[in-house]
């Protein structure tokens, strides 16, 4: 018996140059042995240069050719831009997302950019305890259910 095993490729597709006709290709015959399928695309407000995507998934960061690092979400939201020198040229990231790394070409020097994120959590109709208009809220979840 002859086992033959499908290869999907998430290609994440972000420049404006690329045009796509057609969102699924079928093997080309019996010797093919890749399918694949565009799962998402969206444009980018610069060219390109080099892309790093986080080992869980949730964020994809572009160098640009405007020395900004454009920090996306998986669903093609930006989440925000970091400035970088001019001579950044390769970008890479972590393991776990913690940190994000810079090569600068034109200083020959390596960058390392401690990551965190501020998240906006809906809180409207939780109880509470103390000031409505209070400047920080604490929000404990102990229910995991």
């Amino acid at each position: 018996m002859k086992l033959r095993f499908s290869l999907l490729a998430c290609a994440w597709l972000l420049t404006a140059e690329t045009v796509l006709h057609a969102e699924t290709v079928a093997p080309a015959g019996k010797d093919s042995r890749l399918n694949w399928q565009v799962v998402s695309r969206w444009q980018i407000e610069a060219t390109p240069v080099d892309i790093v995507h986080s080992l869980d998934g949730k964020m994809v960061f572009i160098l640009d050719n405007q020395h900004r690092i454009l920090v996306y979400n998986n669903q093609g939201q930006l989440q925000g831009r970091i400035p970088v020198s001019e001579g950044v040229t390769r970008i890479d990231i972590a393991p776990q997302g913690e940190a994000l790394y810079l090569i600068d070409g034109k200083e020959n020097s390596f960058t390392s950019l401690a990551m965190s994120y501020v998240m906006d959590i809906d809180i409207t109709g939780s109880p509470f305890k103390g000031k409505v208009d209070a400047p920080v809220t604490l929000a404990i979840f102990t229910d995991f259910e």
